[in-house]
């Protein structure tokens, strides 16, 4: 760690990462996923490093926007914008762009290793070893998982932490520095590359149209560019929330109307319907 005038105290850091072990889903919802409890877990630090409030309240600001990863690994990127946020108390240039660019470039690549790492590895077989403690109605079972996964969680989590907040505070150079913008542009794109691969994996729009001729439009989609559709809609969600400012909710409306207006005129088959819903 860099040797700054102002530092995070041990106590603002252990309680920061108190509040995103139990609080990383506060408030949890559609619109914001993990927001507030990022949020939570930054105040004990902004109020460490800064003395007035407006101060508090403008470094608060960068944590507002939306967030959302895997809660285990994801605990990483908490620790790195700690010491990002350290970085910019003592006058690094470190601005609202670079941190919240880090935060949404790290959210999906972690969260697709946390997902198989803890969710699809780890707990099943913690899992599986408790079913099998609990054979003749032994309580074994229940009590080994609870405790096993807790410490198991409780410490990787604080561990994550912890590398990332030293991580946050040793990459000021390469953020401030003439490889900024490209660091931070690679980051961007592998974010991007995630959630296009995501969008192309879950998201299940076809069309049940059949063609004059013969055949079907989705067919004929499909042999020009497949994935079109689940792309158009996708772009056109971006659009919705990041030019026209709309919440959410208000799309997830929006496409409802859209398919079911599709399915009145025989454009969109049960399946799209289904999946949009």
């Amino acid at each position: 760690m860099a040797d700054y005038a102002k530092k995070v105290s041990k106590k603002a850091l252990a309680k920061s990462f108190r509040n995103w072990y139990y609080g990383n889903l506060t408030c949890f919802s559609q619109e914001h996923m993990q927001t507030f409890g990022y949020l939570v877990s930054m105040l004990p630090v902004i109020e460490d490093l800064y003395d007035k409030k407006e101060d508090q309240t403008r470094a608060l600001q960068t944590y507002s926007a939306f967030f959302n990863t895997e809660p285990q690994i994801g605990t990483m990127i908490v620790g790195v914008t700690v010491g990002l946020e350290e970085a910019r108390a003592n006058g690094e240039a470190i601005d609202d762009d670079t941190i919240n660019g880090i935060r949404a470039g790290l959210m999906g690549p972690l969260a697709g290793i946390g997902d198989s790492l803890i969710v699809g590895t780890l707990i099943p077989i913690l899992l599986g070893i408790a079913m099998g403690l609990s054979e003749g109605g032994s309580p074994l079972g229940a009590i080994f998982y609870i405790v096993v996964w807790n410490l198991l969680a409780y410490f990787g989590m604080r561990f994550a932490y912890y590398r990332g907040y030293d991580l946050g505070g040793a990459a000021v150079e390469a953020l401030v520095g003439p490889s900024a913008t490209a660091l931070r542009e690679a980051i961007t794109t592998v974010g991007t590359m995630v959630i296009g691969g995501v969008a192309a994996t879950w998201v299940s729009i076809s069309t049940a149209l059949t063609l004059p001729g013969g055949g079907t439009l989705q067919g004929t989609l499909d042999g020009i560019y497949p994935k079109l559709l689940p792309l158009i809609f996708t772009v056109f969600c971006w659009w919705l929330m990041a030019k026209k400012k709309m919440s959410p909710i208000i799309t997830m409306l929006i496409l409802l109307v859209i398919a079911f207006l599709g399915a009145c005129c025989g454009f969109f088959g049960a399946a799209t319907i289904a999946s949009v819903a």
